[in-house]
């Protein structure tokens, strides 16, 4: 079986492909054949060593496939079933993993192989970020960092559709388009003007309700500096690098702000959450709330170049691994 092992943090040459034996599932536990892996940040942050795993290590946590083998005890799912994943335990960049079955969750008939395995854990984040981490509200004025990428098409429409004016920053005049037609009323090219001055222009100082950053270093600064009076900062990721400080008195007090710092890990810890993230973003995407298009497609061997696309911002939507 073909699988991507990591044995050492670092760039995308530590990523490297083996032919291993696989186990039977144990109790609770599933044999999957991948059929679709999603590429995710969160992937390059496992393997540089930001977010450090145990090594030697697989990669991936997103994927969508149809269950060969079942353990003891499952009550949940049956061989034959298709079912995606968003979560530990890490591996999913294999062409078969075991997972535990409270993991998963299964895959409407209506929901592609390709769209499951880019919608689990990038549309699980967009129903949280919307829903719980900020309950957002019609009318409610949000700025969101990367609105070209994956995650950002898919958040940017859903909050369109709630009946939020939506503000992305991009980094090309290609993104600028992609972001348009994915539900940005307005969208500012930072590579080319200051993002603090543009928002302003739109709605003033101090106009945002809600940041959505998955940036990180080189947003955080400029996002605290445009949130209203009472305004929530969202830091859900750190694309070009992390945060180590926040100043209570510079970035807080100021203006009274509230902050968070959430994972999908701490928005499924019950499988009842799970379940119903994931039926949201099910029945959000069959209604058309967002729309998927696959940016690119790579095999396993093509691992490597895959990260390098993805870390050098080359990627304008989700992108899968066809195993």
């Amino acid at each position: 079986m073909k699988t991507v092992k990591i044995e050492k943090f670092g760039g995308p040459e530590v990523l490297q492909i083996q032919n291993i034996e696989i186990n039977r599932p144990k109790s609770n536990e599933v044999l999957i054949k991948n059929l679709s892996i999603g590429i995710n940040f969160i992937d390059t942050y496992n393997r540089t060593g930001l977010y450090p795993v145990p090594l030697p290590s697989g990669i991936g946590l997103e994927a969508c496939g149809i269950i060969e083998e079942v353990g003891d005890d499952v009550r949940l799912f049956k061989v034959g079933d298709r079912v995606s994943r968003a979560s530990a335990p890490i591996g999913a960049y294999s062409e078969k993993q075991i997972v535990p079955e409270n993991k998963l969750v299964l895959v409407p008939n209506e929901v592609s192989n390709e769209i499951a395995s880019c919608i689990t854990l990038k549309g699980i984040t967009a129903e949280y970020l919307l829903h719980r981490a900020y309950p957002l509200k019609k009318g409610d004025k949000i700025l969101y960092h990367a609105a070209a990428g994956g995650l950002g098409q898919i958040l940017c429409a859903w909050a369109n559709s709630m009946g939020a004016k939506v503000i992305g920053t991009v980094g090309s005049k290609e993104k600028e388009e992609i972001a348009k037609k994915n539900g940005c009323h307005h969208v500012i090219n930072y590579s080319e003007t200051n993002f603090v001055e543009e928002v302003e222009k739109i709605v003033g100082k101090n106009g945002i309700d809600v940041v959505y950053d998955g940036v990180g270093l080189t947003t955080f600064e400029g996002s605290i500096e445009v949130l209203k009076i009472r305004g929530m900062m969202v830091a859900f990721g750190n694309a070009s690098g992390y945060v180590d400080t926040i100043g209570v008195k510079k970035h807080i007090n100021a203006k009274g702000l509230f902050f968070t710092r959430p994972s999908i890990a701490h928005y499924t810890i019950e499988r009842e959450e799970l379940l119903e993230s994931a039926k949201k973003v099910f029945d959000a995407v069959l209604s058309g709330k967002f729309k998927i298009e696959i940016s690119k497609k790579y095999s396993l061997d093509e691992v490597r170049q895959a990260h390098k696309d993805l870390e050098g911002r080359l990627l304008t939507g989700p992108a899968v691994i066809i195993p």
